[in-house]
């Protein structure tokens, strides 16, 4: 299994709780922890497994904190399945690559890292002039190209699926908190889709005690989520989204210096 230990998966369901919603790539983020810990991610399937399951415990958090909201807004799930079908297109098209080409590669995740961060940067300072503080209020073409974005970061680690949506959506005329909120909203037919085809593909490889490690993952990233979800709308309102940009850009200027030479 990796040599993954419990203490590890309940480490590794932390940091995917902390940044699965923020635009900063939480698959960026455990590949970085993956190799500090010495866990063989690019060459073990069990772990990729791992990475990609634990994600449902970030996805039962939005649906607790946004349930009661969801339950009496058919306006907002047209929208959701919208943009849901072309992210699930090209998630179907393109699984057997990212799972077996891409997902844990170095030189891409680095790359997108800095890449989406530069842009991020930029498309923050269009928000400043935003034209729609509810997705509701954008036109449903737009909102179909949000989920092209999205479909998009899953065919590159270190994207991130969060930081594609909030950036494509503030491309298209959404406010931050908008963006940012939509974001959360459209991980749940995204991550639903992708974690259950994941786990049905690769249920009959996972080892012996490997159910209980992803449990202790799953129960961290819920726990983290439902904490972070909330913080990131206060941090936003204050200060954007310009922080994390630059924070992207650093931290793939230190994953190229320590795993790329």
């Amino acid at each position: 299994m990796g040599r993954v230990s419990a203490w590890e998966a309940l480490l590794l369901g932390v940091v995917e709780g902390l940044t699965e919603f923020l635009p900063v790539s939480s698959t960026g983020h455990l590949t970085l922890l993956f190799h500090l810990l010495g866990l063989p991610v690019e060459e073990d399937p069990f772990l990729k497994t791992f990475l990609v399951a634990i994600q449902l415990g970030a996805i039962l958090a939005v649906l607790l904190l946004y349930g009661r909201r969801l339950a009496a807004d058919r306006a907002l799930w047209l929208r959701i399945a919208v943009a849901f079908v072309p992210t699930g297109v090209i998630g179907f098209l393109f699984y057997p690559l990212i799972k077996g080409v891409i997902l844990g590669n170095d030189a891409v995740v680095a790359f997108f890292l800095f890449f989406v961060g530069a842009v991020l940067l930029f498309a923050d300072r269009l928000a400043e002039r935003a034209q729609h503080q509810d997705v509701k209020a954008l036109p449903l073409a737009r909102v179909a190209w949000i989920g092209v974005f999205q479909g998009l970061a899953a065919l590159f680690p270190g994207t991130s699926r969060s930081g594609a949506t909030i950036l494509g959506g503030l491309l298209l005329g959404l406010n931050r908190q908008a963006a940012a909120e939509f974001s959360f909203l459209l991980a749940l037919p995204t991550m639903f889709a992708a974690v259950g085809y994941d786990l049905w593909k690769s249920a009959p490889e996972v080892p012996e005690g490997g159910w209980s490690l992803l449990l202790l993952g799953f129960l961290a990233a819920l726990a983290t989520a439902l904490v972070t979800v909330r913080w990131m709308l206060a941090f936003v309102a204050r200060h954007g989204f310009r922080p994390f940009a630059l924070y992207r850009m650093a931290l793939a200027a230190v994953y190229a210096f320590f795993f790329l030479r």
